[in-house]
């Protein structure tokens, strides 16, 4: 097993040339936003990562998180690393000031988050879905529900939850039965989620549930559903957990991968009712639980690169150590020498700096939305995250299989044994494409909210700007490779995006059919153009001499292989949009 090293050159490059973090900065006059700040936040979130939360990834996923009679117990280490974690200010890096947090730029907490991510994938839930908790309830909590739980969630010493899938109730939220009954100034919540990360564990004093229940006299169907606050445990009048809530973990799931995470089967109201405090208006608990899952959509493609990093990181190792060939003098020789291994390697590393650069850039975009001072700014801002968000989460985790194979793969027969470690990475990297929404329903709002339903006018403004980057690239004979596999992907593009608004309307389930191919499509285009920018910013600095000349030259190379290799894939997807429907719907329910 390789130990995990942060890929700081290639992350310091998309941050400041690629995507403009640091002009970003100045422009907004962040004066304590810097990259010498940038710097020492993300060495010292290396050092952490690397020494104390890397080396827990095999162990807890070999011994897993356990049942007991006091609850879950977490994976042996978890709670110190847990607890260094808050110590060093983690949890609070982008949390409102106003609650105690540091207030730094989105984009900042997600590069370090890419860190645990790659570190722990199981760890770093549990701070994620904290993130997203606190999201919901800033956004939408009363001003008592927000002086009562944040200040504590945001450093990270009370955890958060989402509490959404029934038994029943997977996607379809419409079909929730949980129950919320009024009580005073609170309510009593009743139901069981399952499918919980980090529903329970001994690591924090408090784990702050966010339940979607219904109210009695809730209207049917997804507009009849509420969202509440349910703590592990109620506070006293000094805002200090005391008294259990009715709210348990009554079994945890046996899961592919991500051992160490619990996912938990939680029950509340057993013993009467759990007690819950409504956040935002009644009935209107989907829009509050969506802040908090667009947070996380965008943080679970993350993983996507994160695990996918890790998995490389070892395959890398693996080849340049394990000698396989050997020359006609009889000396050995490494297997990163067999163009085949070089061809997954490549297909790693290209696949992995175009997730990076395009995880990055549509964080930045949540940035620019907070910072914009204009109406049509924000407006524009908040088009572009609503469709990056899918993108990024249904195309990098998507990418992930792919990647987290190839390590095995490299590996041989070695790899598919557990002892290596890189199995793991494999199966940790299954749940991506499944949870936070499939990758089916990204495209789905792809295709749907963010496309058709505004006759595709965001998506025309994203394909100018990749049109802008392409007329840059002519510019430079040596990109001219580049540059023409652009303008053919951007043509297929512009021709999906006018196609299927001419027959959308003309047949049934159009949309729904072709969606993925769509969803893919966008997805290799998008991060081909991160990957054109990524190489014109590398010719400039070659051009200026600054900069390792070794590493430019290299972005350019890997954007060259993944202009020959990975962006053919979007044209097609491109066929796939364009065959619609009658092959996929063929066959009768029971001809399969």
């Amino acid at each position: 097993m390789s130990d995990y090293i942060h890929p700081r050159q290639d992350v310091d490059f998309v941050l400041n040339e690629v995507i403009g973090f640091d002009q970003f900065c100045q422009d907004k006059k962040l004066e304590d936003v810097n990259a010498e700040l940038t710097s020492v936040i993300l060495s010292e979130a290396a050092r952490l990562g690397s020494e104390v939360i890397a080396p827990l990834n095999h162990s807890g996923d070999q011994q897993g998180s356990t049942l007991t009679d006091a609850g879950v117990q977490q994976a042996d280490g978890f709670a110190e690393a847990y607890q260094q974690y808050i110590e060093g200010g983690w949890a609070s890096l982008t949390g409102s000031p106003e609650f105690d947090g540091q207030g730094l730029p989105n984009i900042l907490g997600t590069a370090v988050n890419e860190i645990w991510q790659s570190a722990n994938l199981a760890f770093s839930l549990c701070p994620m879905l904290g993130q997203g908790a606190i999201e919901a309830i800033h956004h939408h909590g009363s001003e008592s529900l927000k002086q009562a739980w944040l200040p504590k969630m945001i450093s990270g010493e009370w955890t958060g939850t989402m509490n959404l899938t029934e038994p029943d109730a997977g996607t379809d939220l419409a079909a929730i039965k949980s129950r919320a009954t009024p009580s005073g100034d609170h309510y009593l919540i009743s139901g069981q989620k399952i499918f919980i990360t980090w529903g329970d564990h001994q690591m924090t004093d408090n784990v702050v549930h966010l339940v979607l229940a219904r109210l009695p006299d809730a209207p049917a169907g997804v507009k009849g559903i509420s969202l509440f606050v349910v703590p592990k445990f109620l506070l006293n009048e000094v805002g200090e957990p005391c008294a259990r809530n009715d709210a348990h973990c009554i079994a945890l799931e046996h899961k592919l991968g991500i051992h160490a995470s619990p996912t938990c089967v939680m029950s509340f109201g057993d013993n009467g009712g759990a007690v819950g405090y409504l956040v935002g208006e009644a009935n209107q608990g989907l829009k509050a639980m969506f802040t908090m899952m667009n947070h996380a959509r965008q943080g679970v493609g993350l993983q996507g690169l994160a695990v996918s990093e890790r998995a490389y990181q070892q395959a890398r190792t693996y080849a340049k150590e394990r000698l396989q060939g050997t020359r006609k003098d009889g000396s050995r020789f490494p297997i990163i020498e067999f163009p085949d291994v070089r061809r997954m390697l490549m297909l790693q590393k290209a696949g992995i700096e175009a997730m990076r650069a395009l995880a990055y850039e549509a964080s930045l975009e949540i940035d620019r939305l907070n910072y914009a001072q204009d109406t049509d700014a924000k407006a524009r801002h908040k088009a572009r995250v609503e469709l990056s968000t899918p993108i990024v989460k249904g195309w990098i985790t998507e990418l992930a299989q792919e990647m987290t194979s190839n390590a095995v793969q490299i590996h041989g027969g070695m790899g598919f044994i557990e002892e290596t470690g890189v199995a793991q990475h494999y199966r940790d990297a299954r749940i991506l494409p499944i949870y936070e929404g499939t990758t089916g329903i990204q495209a789905l709002d792809l295709i749907g909210r963010k496309m058709l339903l505004n006759r595709g006018e965001s998506m025309a403004v994203l394909l100018a700007d990749i049109q802008a980057t392409v007329t840059e690239l002519a510019k430079d004979p040596e990109l001219a490779l580049i540059a023409q596999a652009m303008a053919t992907a951007l043509a297929d593009a512009n021709e999906a995006r006018q196609w299927l608004l001419d027959q959308s309307g003309q047949q049934a389930q159009l949309a729904e059919t072709v969606a993925w191919h769509y969803l893919m499509m966008s997805g290799y285009l998008c991060g081909g153009w991160m990957l054109a920018r990524s190489a014109l910013c590398a010719r400039k600095a070659l051009s200026e001499g600054r900069g390792d000349e070794r590493f430019l030259q290299a972005k350019v190379a890997t954007t060259g292989f993944y202009m020959t290799q990975l962006l053919p894939r979007a044209h097609a997807h491109f066929a796939g949009v364009q065959a619609g429907t009658d092959t996929v719907l063929a066959l009768s329910d029971d001809q399969f």
